[in-house]
């Protein structure tokens, strides 16, 4: 029972709705402000960190979204401007690793546990991408020289943290160019016209798609549910 730091996507839909209600508790007992009550590493963790909260609630509810899950919640806590808690406690592959644990007797998440530094790249390039072109390219020369088997753990790491900073509007608008790609038809005209379409309607459309699709590299990105919670 916690809030996790790994993209919601990985998360199966009981941790999912689990993660939300255990976040609405934690912003409950860190405004309420009574002596006594921040007692848990997990509420204490999260103290001073309001605008982490809001923020992890909306990456909640965007994935929740994508599922086909409404929710009219919000968080309104805004402490700390993007600055979130540090990943000391569990580090993101150990989370992972959690997950599998979990999942041995447990259905799996929308995004499949990344059996190497290759898939966990694959799942994460549009959401880099989004945030900065010239990361992109950094880390992907990097992610070409690990072999199959190599210890992942510090590219979990640096990708957990990318994540947590705010996409740029560009960044956004070229992702979402390189995910239309992967459910557009042949290049017809109405391609350009889709393009053309503000941020927020043109991801909708190639969640739409991607589900319909169940197209198998953008049902495995962590961008085509996380970007909708930067978007509002």
């Amino acid at each position: 029972m916690r809030i996790w730091d790994i993209d919601p996507g990985y998360l199966n839909t009981d941790l999912l709705l689990s993660e939300h209600r255990i976040l609405h508790e934690t912003v409950a007992v860190l405004t309420a402000r009574k002596p006594g009550m921040i007692n848990s590493q997990e509420t204490s963790r999260w103290f001073g960190f309001g605008w982490a909260l809001r923020q992890r609630h909306k990456l909640l509810v965007a994935e929740m979204n994508l599922r086909g899950y409404a929710d009219i919640t919000s968080v309104l806590t805004r402490s700390g401007k993007e600055t979130w808690p540090d990943l000391e406690r569990d580090e993101p592959i150990a989370q992972l690793q959690m997950l599998a644990d979990l999942y041995l007797e447990q259905e799996p998440g929308r995004i499949p546990l990344p059996a190497n530094a290759h898939q966990f790249w694959a799942q994460h390039k549009y959401s880099v991408l989004a945030r900065n072109q010239a990361t992109c390219r950094r880390i992907g020369k990097r992610v070409a020289e690990y072999r199959r088997h190599d210890d992942f753990a510090d590219l979990a790491f640096q990708l957990t943290q990318t994540m947590r900073k705010p996409p740029t509007e560009s960044g956004i608008r070229n992702a979402l160019q390189h995910m239309w790609g992967h459910v557009s038809g042949d290049g017809d005209a109405t391609d350009s016209e889709v393009l053309l379409q503000a941020p927020t309607k043109l991801l909708r459309e190639i969640q739409h798609h991607a589900i319909e699709q169940r197209e198998p590299y953008l049902m495995a990105s962590t961008a085509l549910g996380e970007l909708q919670a930067w978007m509002d």
